[in-house]
């Protein structure tokens, strides 16, 4: 695993937003931007990837204990610290919102293939199928086996 591999873990872990590291380092009085620290995080392939060096990683896994930790003067509770980061994260739109990839259908028992439907074909609201295309009306017999 690389340094950036190990960056990138501990980013998603402890959900921690760009700005978030950048504080972090400077807990420990390493200056740091945000392009910088996103070159970290890209893909090795990318014309902007950086090789995230010892001294960043370790900086950061410093500030690291203090953000966490606290310092000897005020101590923290680590996971008060972690459920302060889950409550910034912002909600995802519901699916209430967005009707139509509603996972379940309104009508549960209407959609059910193994019990036939009290509801007929018309009385269900269903618009009718013409039966026959425009044309002659007869159907249309492509071949009889």
């Amino acid at each position: 695993m690389t340094n950036n591999d190990i960056l990138k873990k501990l980013r998603v872990a402890l959900m921690l937003r760009d700005d978030q590291i950048v504080e972090i380092l400077e807990l420990v009085d390493f200056r740091i931007s945000k392009s910088e620290l996103g070159a970290f995080f890209r893909a090795e392939d990318h014309p902007n990837y950086m090789e995230c060096g010892d001294q960043v990683l370790r900086n950061f896994l410093n500030g690291l204990v203090i953000h966490l930790r606290g310092t000897k003067e005020n101590p923290k509770n680590p996971n008060d610290v972690l459920a302060k980061h889950k409550s910034e994260i912002p909600k995802k739109e519901t699916s209430k919102e967005r009707a139509e990839f509603k996972a379940t259908p309104k009508d549960s028992e209407k959609y059910r293939g193994d019990q036939s439907s009290p509801k007929s074909g018309s009385a269900a609201g269903k618009p009718k199928k013409k039966a026959f295309p425009k044309g002659n009306g007869k159907p249309v017999v492509v071949e009889k086996v």
